[in-house]
């Protein structure tokens, strides 16, 4: 028990698992000494944990809402999320705790509500006065499911249709249900025999608000006067009905039906309609019905002063359309425009000058929502071109497999992206602003600029300004064009190794003072890029093939630099030698019939035409080895200073110079130990005594031994999970640091790699770089994640690197360039023999802190025991730095540096998916990220500072905008009585005249929210009782700190819930939002 105590104090754990023993202090003295002498800034109150903007497009969208005045637009999803979208720049997310779907959203236009119903028969009205908007009140009905909502323009009564054929009517003030209630069975006639199905349709009459419109699926349609509490008109039609909309004078409204039919009926005319048309019907000669179409799923009839309606529908084709796209429809007097989508239309709604719906409405725009975009068309444009779309919602454009984000980046990086690519965009946009232009952006309280660099399926890649909790893109970058494209499947080469997405990427390196960037892809390639403000024709693609082995048998020599289609540095050959365009019809098998030395894929042999942005400085592949697939890259680094790139798999590690085109370093990870192995390995026999996979009486074992997924042999290789560049000390015996790389392992083990660089300027090009490894060996538990290094100060010490120039330079320029060193910016290379550094890794399991050159591990954190972690970044934070670690049980957790102590462990998500495992990341600032949907992208914080300062940094959805004024009925307003209507509808549904609604039919529950919306608009009278009511529910807060949280909740609640009644009745004259 005494050694095992020991031995933790000499790993010189932190506080939370250091063992106290008096004995220990002579050994820890020599890394005592050191670490005294760093004053840790960092403590547990600078680290807060909470979410900050998610961007990107509404996974999984099911319904769509507009406010014409605010000019906010909302959707809602399949999984309760609610997006709202304002200016660009101004987005909001909610979610209802249910998690179930919304099937409606409605507006309380210009009032700052918003009323969802959704799937699980709850109706939630949201107060947007805040900046994170809350729930008010919701409405629970039990015994009905909610099929379609309506709310009149200023009025404050909702009709709620349900599946059984009935009306609801819900007060949206104090959301209580009226005890005025339209049956099925009064509402269609007595006669009929059925059903009439659940309501479809609910609108009122935009000329006479005292009648009411309501379309049963089965394609009876109802014309309801609320008064006398009976049918007007019933028109009965033998096609369902999906939607149902009106002329703006009231006399005519339109339906659209499940054959792909419209039909348009006069008001007073209910025996047939006026007229019925198929937009997309044949017709036929003799007269007779078109055939059927598919349904059509909405209609909208929009009104211009100056000419002809506009009848805007989706869905409706012909059934012969086989592999059509989803369209809508524009039809506008005798021309019909049928206007393609790229994915199935959820939603549309028109855009119109007026809110009142008696009004010329003067359509401008179609909003449409698709399953995987939003389209805005403009109406006032000749061949209705699309608007320019400014939110973030392409970041699935290609599904996202990696992310990396980077805080702090160098102030001329934005603008340097932004200017290539801004010739990217696309042309023929709408003229006109984005008219989705509500709210206002929130106060810029960070300075600093932040990148977020999304990986895809495709190939491609796309850089965004993320600073300020927005997202923009700046410049994408399509890596897959410097190969050849297969053009159909069997024209697939058979060396794929994977089946869709051959040029997906894995894993992005990026130095972003230098803007060298380098991919690897999921066919096990890596591609280096160059930054250039100028277009380059390469004419040919330089390009290197690596054979990486796993076989002891094979290794010949120590190095183990055996890199067959490829002559080493040593050869002296010119590097434009090795720039092999086609492989040699003897490379391609191997003399028992196996594929050997083939990349994956297939590099072009044409000139290629690179643009301003990132052009291709080398393209490097692993190719087949004697019958068995390249493995999959699973670590990456780029160092600009060295010019040097190194990448690794479960096979072993190669190391690349990309500016003399060579390959430094190819070895299997087991030759990396040399004589130090701590492994017992056994060796793979040889292939030479294997049959060929032909054969066929040993097929079924040769092939699953070459299989590139043999799981028990992949299982036993030691990949390389982690690299490093760095100026450090590589040998205990070191007295001075000097270029170095850091390997780290799958099975815990960190090796470190010796780098001699030659002198820069021409004899960079001309001389060699030496690696060698150094013998040094460290050991964790888990496979290793990170690796960084501090100076004897305690602050991190980045690697080298060389600041950008532009590589095209004049002769002038160049001769300069050559004479220059790569600047190294590690304090390191200044800093006294004598001082030391210290080295922080992260494993899955631990984290250890190591004093160099001695090798001492001087503090060790045992991170999890259960879990494991699935990122790990060292990052800055009020100018200090920490570990931050994201645990695959869910926890986020930060400890300081170097002595690993622990500020923050927080339960957030459990990992659900390896969508958040592949995504996840965090960078300086206290900023993280991940994908939170296939579309989504969820920032958070983990800083306290920006937690506080994120209210002010939020953007306001609601804005006083003065309400356009009502249009002038003249002859009318006499006829209908014009503004009475909202107090008639008071005296038909309030409780006075209609009674109590049954109790058990829905159940009010109220809400959360609506703090800080009573916070502002606490004045006069209504603001004492805001105080009031705001009082009371601090204290129910604080009753809820208490241990008796239960009831404390309870009765907060019942407070809340009474007061708010005595208050809505007391001033029941006021708005709601007033309270």
């Amino acid at each position: 028990m005494r050694k095992f105590n020991i031995r933790k104090v000499l790993d010189g754990l932190s506080a939370v698992s250091a063992v106290a023993s008096a004995s220990s202090a002579a050994q820890q003295q020599q890394a005592g000494n050191r670490e005294t002498e760093i004053q840790e800034t960092l403590q547990s109150e600078h680290f807060q944990l909470c979410k900050t903007v998610r961007h990107g497009f509404p996974y999984q969208p099911s319904a769509l809402a507009f406010d014409p005045v605010q000019k906010i637009l909302a959707i809602g999803t399949q999984t309760g999320a609610l997006r709202l979208f304002g200016r660009p720049g101004v987005e909001c997310y909610c979610q209802h705790d249910s998690g179930a779907a919304v099937i409606q959203l409605q507006f309380l236009i210009n009032e700052g509500a918003l009323v969802s119903a959704l799937a699980d028969d709850t109706l939630h009205l949201w107060n947007l006065r805040q900046k994170r908007p809350a729930i008010l009140h919701s409405l629970k009905f039990n015994r009905e499911r909610i099929t379609f909502c309506h709310l009149p323009f200023q009025s404050k009564w909702l009709y709620v249709g349900t599946e059984r054929g009935n009306i609801h009517i819900v007060n949206v003030e104090s959301f209580t249900l009226s005890g005025y209630v339209i049956m099925w069975n009064k509402a269609i006639e007595l006669s009929s025999k059925s059903h009439p199905g659940p309501v479809v349709h609910i609108s009122d009459n935009p000329m006479d608000e005292g009648k009411l419109l309501i379309g049963f699926e089965s394609g009876t349609v109802v014309l309801w006067d609320l008064k006398s509490k009976k049918a007007d008109y019933r028109y009965t039609h033998d096609e369902a009905i999906h939607s149902v909309a009106w002329h703006h004078e009231g006399k005519q409204f339109i339906c659209s039906h499940s054959d792909g039919t419209l039909t348009i009926w006069n008001v007073k005319s209910p025996t047939k309609p006026f007229q019925t048309i198929t937009p997309h019907g044949k017709q036929l000669k003799d007269g007779k019905k078109p055939e059927p179409c598919k349904p059509i799923l909405k209609v909208e009839y929009k009104t211009t002063r100056a000419g002809e309606p506009f009848i805007i529908l989706s869905g409706g084709l012909s059934y012969d359309t086989v592999g059509r796209r989803p369209c809508l429809t524009v039809m506008h007097g005798k021309s019909t425009a049928v206007l393609e989508m790229d994915y199935s239309i959820v939603d549309f709604l028109t855009l119109c000058e007026t809110p009142y719906p008696n009004d010329f409405q003067e359509p401008y725009a179609v909003v449409v929502l698709l399953e995987k975009d939003l389209v805005l068309i403009d109406l006032a444009q000749n061949g209705y071109p699309i608007f320019e779309n400014p939110y973030p919602l392409t970041i699935h454009e290609s599904p996202v497999t990696c992310c990396e984000y980077f805080a702090d980046c160098p102030v001329d990086l934005i603008p340097a992206l932004y200017s290539v690519g801004a010739r990217q965009k696309r042309q023929g946009y709408s003229k006109k602003e984005w008219p989705i232009s509500g709210g206002n952006w929130g106060v810029i309280t960070q300075s600093y600029s932040e990148i977020i660099i999304t990986g895809h399926a495709d190939g491609s890649i796309k850089f965004w300004d993320a600073s300020a909790i927005t997202l923009q893109v700046l410049y994408k970058l399509k890596t897959a064009k410097v190969f050849e494209k297969s053009r159909n499947k069997d024209d697939r080469p058979s060396t794929d190794i994977v089946d869709e997405d051959p040029y997906a990427i894995q894993i992005i390196s990026w130095c972003p003072e230098s803007r060298m960037l380098c991919i690897a892809g999921v066919s096990a390639h890596v591609i280096i890029y160059r930054f250039s403000k100028q277009e380059v024709t390469t004419e040919v693609i330089p390009m290197l093939e690596v054979r990486l082995l796993y076989e002891i048998n094979d290794v010949e020599t120590p190095d183990g630099e055996q890199v067959p289609p490829v002559p080493t540095p040593g050869t002296g050959s010119n590097p434009q030698s090795i720039v092999p365009q086609s492989h040699p019809s003897t490379s391609s098998s191997s003399s028992d019939g196996l594929r050997d030395n083939v990349p994956c894929l297939k590099v072009k042999n044409a000139p290629l035409k690179q643009s301003p942005g990132y052009q291709i400085e080398l393209v490097i592949q692993l190719v087949w080895v004697s019958g068995e697939p390249p493995q999959q890259i699973t670590s990456l680094a780029i160092n600009s200073a060295y010019g040097l790139v190194v990448f690794g798999n479960c096979n072993g590690i190669a190391m690349v110079d990309y500016l003399q085109k060579t390959v430094l370093l190819n070895l299997g990870t087991i030759e990396l130990y040399g004589s130090n192995d701590p492994y017992r390995r056994e060796p793979r026999s040889p292939r030479k005594t294997r049959q060929p996979s032909g054969d066929v009486k040993d097929n079924s074992f040769s092939r699953s031994r070459s299989s590139s997924v043999t799981s028990i042999d992949k299982e036993s290789r030691e990949a390389i999970s982690a690299l490093h560049f760095c100026e450090t000390f590589t040998r205990k015996a070191d007295t001075s640091p000097s270029p170095c790389l850091w390997v780290g392992t799958t099975l815990g083990t960190v090796l470190v790699i010796a780098l001699n660089l030659p002198p820069g300027g021409e004899q960079r090009l001309l001389q060699p770089v030496i690696v060698s490894p150094s013998g040094t060996i460290l050991r964790l538990k888990g496979a290793i994640l990170r690796m960084a290094f501090l100076d004897t100060t305690g602050s991190l010490v980045p690697p080298a690197h060389e600041p950008w120039r532009e590589h095209y330079e004049d002769k002038d320029e160049k001769e300069k360039a050559k004479k220059r060193r790569p600047v190294s910016v590690s304090p390191s290379s200044s800093q006294e023999i004598s001082e030391n550094q210290y080295a922080v890794i992260c494993s899955e399991k631990q984290a250890k802190v190591i004093s160099l050159p001695s090798q001492n591990c001087i503090y060790k954190q045992n991170i999890t025991e259960t879990s494991f972690v699935l990122r790990g970044d060292i990052v800055s934070l009020n100018n200090s730095i920490c570990l931050a670690c994201f645990c695959a049980n869910g926890h986020i957790m930060t400890f300081s540096l170097p002595s690993l102590r622990p500020l923050l462990d927080v339960y957030y998500l459990p990992l659900t998916n390896m969508r958040i495992a592949r995504t996840f990341c965090f960078t300086n600032n206290g900023q993280a990220l991940y994908l939170v949907s296939p579309t989504e992208i969820q920032r958070l914080t983990y800083s306290q500072e920006t937690c506080e300062n994120l209210q002010e940094m939020l953007g306001e959805l609601f804005t006083l905008v003065e309400t356009p004024e009502a249009p002038n009925r003249g002859f009318f307003k006499g006829l209908f009585g014009g503004g009475a209507q909202s107090l008639d509808r008071e005296e038909l549904f309030g409780e006075s005249a209609s009674g109590k609604a049954s109790r058990s039919l829905a159940q009010h529950i109220p809400g959360p929210g609506g703090i800080e919306g009573v916070k502002g608009a606490a004045s006069g009278v209504v603001g004492e009782l805001a105080r009031a009511r705001l009082a009371l529910d601090e204290r129910g807060q604080k009753l809820g700190e208490l241990e008796e949280k239960t009831a404390a909740m309870l009765y907060s609640a019942d407070s809340f819930s009474k007061h708010a009644h005595e208050m809505m009745l007391k001033y029941k004259d006021k708005k709601w939002y007033q309270f």
